[in-house]
């Protein structure tokens, strides 16, 4: 799997061993996302990220599927650039859409495994940053995740873009 390779070169390249278990006197969570054998565990070896509400890392194990994402903007069905200026709005949009393709691919929110978020404004992006956890919070679910400031998206009107990968 290509997901689990990653994250083991990943742990190689960082000099952590293989298996990661409790640390720091921490629990890693792991979750079953489908009927099927696939499993996810986070991996978190500090604790700062808790109040941002991702994971530093998540391993997969049993899947079958793989679903890489292309980022997600707030456009409506025929990709015009809605909310302009709103970045709540924005993420909100965002979301939704990101929950459309993983619906049409038969997923959920519990399948992602990671997402990538490019903004223009990063101080904004933070101050709503719960709009964008919101749907893997309410699943107790934290993908790993990535924000990264770009000075500009498709549209001058976008002002945030959501890249994600999940796995069944």
């Amino acid at each position: 799997m290509k997901c689990i390779k990653s994250l083991n070169f990943l742990i190689l390249r960082a000099k952590l061993p293989r298996k990661i278990g409790k640390h720091r006197g921490q629990e890693q969570q792991e979750h079953s996302n489908s009927e099927d054998d696939m499993e996810t565990r986070e991996i978190n070896p500090w604790s700062w990220q808790e109040g941002f509400g991702f994971a530093h890392g998540r391993e997969v194990s049993g899947a079958t599927r793989i679903l890489t994402l292309s980022g997600q903007c707030a456009t409506d069905a025929t990709g015009a650039p809605q909310h302009k200026g709103d970045m709540a709005a924005q993420l909100a949009l965002c979301v939704a859409n990101l929950g459309e393709v993983l619906a049409a691919a038969g997923m959920t929110y519990a399948n992602v495994t990671g997402i990538r978020v490019l903004t223009t404004d990063m101080d904004a992006t933070l101050a709503n940053w719960g709009t964008l956890i919101g749907p893997f919070a309410a699943l107790g679910h934290r993908p790993a995740s990535t924000l990264a400031g770009v000075t500009r998206l498709f549209s001058p009107d976008l002002l945030v873009e959501v890249e994600a990968t999940a796995c069944a």
